[in-house]
């Protein structure tokens, strides 16, 4: 058998690859000095080859990598197959190879292995058997390189909605456009882990049927993605996770990226994004509502200022006034695992004229040495937040959280004047407002409220949860509003022998997913807002 002719841009895989799968691009083909036939000179995906491209002073092609290029043997290495080939392998009652029919087997006490069969099994294998009924496939890491002869694919497969082509051979956006025109169902594709040619010159193919487009780790520059724009006209979500971004180019003479005009979701998860300044580029994309931007480095966020100038310098009606508005449908921002460290970046996420959902953690201002005392601040600052962190925030634990806000912030500062508040705090004035909050309440300017308010008494469950005490019933204890913490601390060493000093308390409400620590001592349960019938749970500190 003649052995296969590999050209220079070809995706391949080596064949038998013990350590699992391994892809990568031809990037020389010829004879190797001191060594006959041909060879093949490979620069992996992974990087895990034997030098640079160079062997023996010789040097062959230039590899990414110190060691991500070696040179094989060509019959080391596999061209590929077609996507029909490819499910008829994997999804063919019987087509695959005896070696693969007890893949699910355990050990027996004698070390022998006895196969599983799975409930159900031969059922599902028979359904997914009928490649025309077949609606959603997986082909991970199957080698697979083009869409096959024109019409069978589409003969074969007619109803294939989603596709998971993860770690496949496809060489560039021509190929997948044939197997999408292939596919007339095809709705979702993933391309994940993929070196698709993506080049600025040619006229891609539009693909109209596509909704939602996966291209993660794929090594890929926003300026590649840009290119997909009119390719892609019904996108609504894209996936561009892990992929070392770290700037958002766009076209001469523009501000911001234009087109993708349908995407609502675009995820930017795990780049290497470290200025919101590049992400304000996407602040223009009409109909985005969902912006991921986990585990990047991005210091601060910032809203900005869209009246102080336009694209244009002619007068622009309502509408139009409206499509300029920064991010003006954007509903969730995703922000965890960040640097973010300041309240202004938390102030801004207030402006944002759409936003209701927003993860924060594993940032430092929201770092878990604070304990939760952070989260009923958030909450207060940003008053369209509907959830954050995953947690629905419900009415009540908003009013609890404003309320508590601004309590703070009057008992805490010296002689304040809204004027000095708003500086730090925009939201300040509204809330007191809202809340019929008395400005003077630190100074005990209105003695006769003040009065009245610590005559109440709220009925609170005092529950010990710290494992040094042991199982305590809750004790239920009528306070009065103006009890502080410090003072509460007192009661609760009374109750349950366990020293003030080394207590940690916090605020459990019904209406709250989590519990709210109480670090301040000066705090009062009005300040904090606790309403009749919360519990205060006391733990003890983690040394």
């Amino acid at each position: 058998m003649a052995e296969t002719e590999f050209r220079v841009g070809q995706r391949v895989s080596m064949i038998n690859a013990g350590r699992g799968p391994q892809i990568g691009t031809v990037e020389y083909v010829g004879a190797v000095e001191g060594h006959e036939g041909t060879w093949v000179g490979v620069d992996w995906d992974n990087g895990e080859g034997k030098h640079d491209g160079s062997v023996n002073g010789v040097r062959y092609f230039e590899a990414k990598g110190a060691v991500s290029g070696s040179l094989v043997r060509p019959r080391s290495l596999s061209p590929g197959v077609s996507l029909l080939e490819a499910l008829s392998l994997r999804y063919k009652t019987g087509a695959a190879p005896d070696s693969e029919q007890d893949d699910m087997y355990v050990m027996s006490v004698r070390q022998q292995r006895v196969a599983v069969e799975l409930v159900g099994k031969a059922e599902v294998e028979e359904r997914q058997g009928h490649l025309e009924n077949l609606k959603v496939a997986t082909l991970i890491y199957a080698a697979v390189c083009s869409a096959g002869p024109q019409g069978q694919l589409r003969a074969a497969c007619p109803k294939i909605n989603e596709l998971d082509l993860t770690g496949n051979l496809l060489p560039d956006w021509d190929e997948v456009a044939r197997i999408c025109e292939e596919l007339p169902e095809l709705q979702m594709l993933d391309l994940s882990s993929s070196r698709i040619t993506l080049s600025p010159v040619s006229v891609l193919p539009a693909i109209s049927n596509l909704t939602t487009l996966v291209l993660n780790s794929c090594a890929l520059k926003w300026k590649q993605v840009d290119i997909l724009k009119a390719s892609l006209p019904c996108i609504e979500e894209l996936s561009l996770c892990r992929n070392d971004m770290q700037t958002i180019e766009v076209d001469a003479n523009e501000l911001y990226v234009r087109g993708f005009e349908s995407l609502r979701i675009l995820n930017l998860d795990e780049n290497q994004f470290d200025s919101w300044q590049e992400l304000l580029k996407l602040s223009r994309l009409k109909s985005l509502e969902q912006l991921n931007v986990n585990g990047n480095k991005l210091p601060e966020i910032f809203y900005p200022d869209s009246s102080s100038k336009s694209d244009n310098a002619h007068a622009i009606d309502e509408g139009e006034r409206a499509s300029l508005t920064p991010f003006s449908a954007l509903r969730c921002l995703l922000l965890g695992g960040n640097q973010i460290s300041g309240w202004p970046s938390i102030d801004a996420l207030d402006q944002f004229p759409s936003l209701q959902e927003v993860r924060l953690s594993d940032n430092p201002i929201t770092d878990s040495g604070n304990g939760m005392a952070a989260r009923f601040m958030i909450v207060a600052r940003i008053g369209k937040l509907t959830s954050l962190n995953g947690s629905q925030v419900k009415p009540r634990e908003r009013r609890d959280s404003e309320i508590r806000y601004v309590r703070q912030l009057l008992t805490n500062m010296q002689m304040p004047s809204v004027g000095d508040i708003l500086k730090c705090h925009p939201r300040f004035e509204h809330l007191r407002v809202l809340h019929d909050i008395p400005l003077d309440l630190q100074r005990g300017g209105a003695i006769g409220s003040t009065q009245k308010m610590s005559s109440s008494l709220l009925s609170v469950s005092l529950v010990c949860v710290a494992s040094s005490v042991g199982e305590k019933a809750p004790v239920v204890k009528k306070l009065p509003n103006s009890t502080t913490v410090g003072r509460l601390r007192v009661v609760c060493e009374s109750l349950f022998k366990l020293k003030s000093s080394s207590q940690h308390l916090f605020y459990s409400d019904p209406e709250s997913p989590l519990p709210i620590s109480l670090d301040n001592d000066m705090e009062t349960l009005a300040d904090i807002g606790i309403a009749p019938g919360a519990s205060i749970l006391v733990d003890e500190m983690q040394v």
